[in-house]
C-alpha cells in the first residue's frame, strides 16, 4: 500500500513512517495527568519538552475526554487553548498544532490562532466543524465512537461485530466530510480505542487494524496509556508506559500512522527502532558507536 499523504493549510507530508504526536492536557481533569499542567508557564514547558523530544504534532486539549462528568463551556475551553496554540505557533512555527475539540466556537478560535489539525472525538457530531476545516484547509480526525462526548458507553451486547461497525462508521463520516468541502487528503481517522469500548472490543478492533487502514488514509493511534492497556497488564495509567511503547512498536511496522503519546521520546525510539528493522532507516556501513555511547558516564 502507498503511503498515505496529508495536507494541512498548505503543507503536504508523506508519511512514509509514523510521525508522534505530543500530548498537552490543558485541563485539571486529565484522566493521566491530574492536573499537572494546569498552568501557562508549565505548559509551555511541557510543549517545549516534546518538541524537545522530537515530537512532529502537538495536541492541545481543554476538555479531559474522561466519562461522567459534564462538558465544560466552549468559552472556557477556549480560554484555556487559545494563549498555548498562539505561543507554540510563534516558538515553534515548523511543527504542527492539532487541537483536541468538537466545539465549533473552540474550532473557530484554533484555527484562526493557526492549529492546523481539528481531533474531533465526537465523530463529527457538530458537522459545522467540517466546514470550518474545509474553508481553512486544516486536517480534520474523523473518530469512531457511539456515545456523546463525557458519556460513559460500554457494554459487551453493544457491537455484533465491531469491526465491521467501527469501519463503515469512518467511512460515512468521511463522506460526510467531504460532502462539506473536506479534501480527502486532509483527513485523519481514528478507530477510538476505548471510546465507547471495553477493553474487548478495543482490542479486536485493533487487531483487525488492517481493515482501517483500507479506507487509506493516516491513522490516528491515540493507545498511550488507555484502559485496554490497563486490561492487559494491571496497571495504573503512568504505569502503563512499556505497554504503550509495545503497542506502538506493533502498528509501526507499517507505515502511515500517526501515534497520539504522553512520552514522545520513548514513542520516538520506538519509531526509529522499528523504521531501522523494516529497512526504513539505515546506519552507514563505516559508522562505530562512539565511546560518549558505549558507557554510561560516571558521577562526578
Amino acid at each position: 500500500m502507498r503511503a498515505p499523504t496529508l495536507r494541512l493549510r498548505g503543507r503536504e507530508l508523506t508519511l512514509d513512517s509514523t510521525l508522534v504526536m505530543g500530548v498537552v492536557n490543558a485541563s485539571p481533569e486529565s484522566f493521566s495527568d491530574a492536573g499537572e499542567f494546569d498552568s501557562f508557564d508549565a505548559q509551555r514547558s511541557l510543549v517545549a519538552s516534546l518538541v524537545e523530544a522530537g515530537a512532529d504534532i502537538v495536541d492541545i486539549g481543554g476538555q479531559s475526554a474522561i466519562t461522567n462528568q459534564p462538558e465544560i463551556d466552549a468559552r472556557l475551553e477556549v480560554e484555556r487553548v487559545l494563549p498555548i496554540i498562539e505561543w507554540v505557533r510563534s516558538s515553534y512555527p515548523d511543527v504542527i498544532v492539532s487541537v483536541d475539540t468538537y466545539k465549533p466556537p473552540v474550532v473557530d478560535a484554533a484555527l484562526s490562532a493557526g492549529a492546523h489539525i481539528i481531533n474531533d472525538v465526537s465523530g463529527l457530531l457538530y458537522p459545522e466543524v467540517a466546514d470550518m476545516c474545509a474553508a481553512s484547509g486544516a486536517g480534520l480526525v474523523v473518530m469512531h465512537t457511539k456515545a456523546r462526548p463525557k458519556e460513559r458507553m460500554q457494554s459487551e451486547s453493544l457491537y455484533d461485530d465491531v469491526t465491521t461497525e467501527v469501519t463503515e462508521f469512518l467511512s460515512e463520516k468521511m463522506r460526510e466530510a467531504e460532502g462539506h468541502g473536506v479534501a480527502r487528503e486532509s483527513l485523519i481517522v481514528d478507530p477510538g480505542p476505548d471510546f465507547a469500548k471495553t477493553p474487548h472490543q478495543t482490542l479486536a478492533i485493533l487487531r483487525d487494524i488492517e481493515a482501517v487502514r483500507d479506507l487509506r488514509r493516516p491513522l490516528l493511534l491515540a493507545l498511550s496509556r488507555k484502559d485496554f492497556l490497563g486490561a492487559i497488564t494491571g496497571k495504573t495509567p503512568r504505569g502503563r508506559g512499556p505497554a504503550t511503547d509495545a503497542a506502538l512498536a506493533h502498528f509501526a511496522a507499517v507505515p502511515g500512522n500517526i501515534v497520539r503519546v504522553h512520552d514522545v521520546g520513548a514513542a520516538k525510539d520506538v519509531v526509529a527502532v522499528v523504521d531501522a528493522l523494516c529497512g526504513r532507516l539505515d546506519i552507514p556501513a563505516d559508522y562505530l558507536l562512539p565511546d560518549a555511547l558505549r558507557h554510561e558516564p560516571r558521577d562526578g
